[in-house]
């Protein structure tokens, strides 16, 4: 089920922090106790590693002044954050993904109900970032860029699509670009093989990689390219994170979650997104909205 949360959303959101409690175990459908304004304790957060800069810098330190909240953050890529959060070792109170496929694996019993709804957080696009120093930013800029990256030399970052949605979006990227060029070839001289450890970095390396110089380009979400300063070139076609957050049905620590969530929707929170590159969407709401805490439904 698809719901749009009401156009009094973000006063509902507002009134959240004010209305959560101190930290506790507490399940999704249950409120949470009430206390002061500022909550203090953490909240543990998997989150898409293209938000890493964002996070660690602008988000985790206005949390910690505005509620007293220490953000304590996973990077990673979704996918893999998703089988780290079903095998239990570590007790997630938000999940942030990169894609609502994402977000699929932990709904159900047969995912051990760790989610049961997700919202929709804020979006950015798919790009090619490359290194300024780099022998072939020259004709990245004024070439195509699937014809630059199969000349000899060309050193290429990407993620595990195993692990995250964004290797994914760059295998479909490179087939719809074969398509369109009526090169069925062109997958295979870009990414190489399926198994590429010469292309294929964990998601949270993968800037510092092509600054250092052992890239000449990556794929990257404009937010993670933004903060980080690199520069970049379209790849022509409409593709990007679809951010979602949710919090997780067994989150230990539910009060710093609601606000958490709360401050990302507030006013403080969507400017932080903005300026960081994501474009923040309404809290459209899939799955079971009665299953939200009582504190975010209208």
């Amino acid at each position: 089920m698809r719901r749009r949360l009401g156009a009094g959303v973000l006063g509902l959101f507002g009134l959240l922090a004010a209305a959560c409690g101190s930290a506790g175990s507490a399940t999704a459908g249950q409120a949470a106790p009430t206390t002061a304004a500022r909550l203090g304790g953490s909240v543990k957060v998997a989150y898409a590693g293209s938000l890493v800069g964002m996070m660690v810098n602008k988000i985790a330190p206005a949390l910690k002044s505005q509620d007293g909240i220490t953000l304590d953050g996973l990077p990673g890529g979704s996918t893999g954050l998703v089988n780290q959060i079903k095998s239990g070792t570590s007790p997630f109170d938000v999940f942030i993904s990169a894609a609502p496929s994402a977000n699929a694996g932990l709904m159900g019993a047969a995912n051990g109900n760790w989610e049961s709804w997700y919202a929709a957080l804020g979006s950015a696009p798919l790009v090619i970032g490359y290194n300024p120093s780099s022998k072939f930013a020259h004709a990245l800029r004024t070439q195509p860029w699937y014809k630059v990256m199969q000349e000899p030399g060309f050193k290429l970052g990407r993620t595990d699509p195993a692990l995250d949605p964004k290797g994914v979006l760059v295998e479909k990227l490179l087939s719809e670009a074969a398509a369109a060029a009526h090169d069925p070839g062109l997958v295979g001289a870009v990414l190489g093989p399926t198994e590429n450890p010469a292309q294929v970095f964990p998601e949270e390396s993968l800037v510092a990689r092509l600054q250092t110089g052992q890239l000449d380009a990556g794929f990257f979400y404009s937010n993670e390219a933004k903060q980080a300063g690199i520069p970049t070139i379209s790849t022509g076609y409409p593709l990007g994170a679809s951010f979602t957050i949710s919090i997780l049905a067994k989150a230990p620590d539910l009060a710093q979650a609601v606000a958490f969530v709360n401050f990302l929707y507030s006013p403080a929170g969507r400017s932080l997104l903005e300026a960081g590159g994501v474009s923040p969407h309404a809290p459209t709401v899939t799955g079971t909205a009665e299953a939200l805490p009582k504190g975010l439904k209208l």
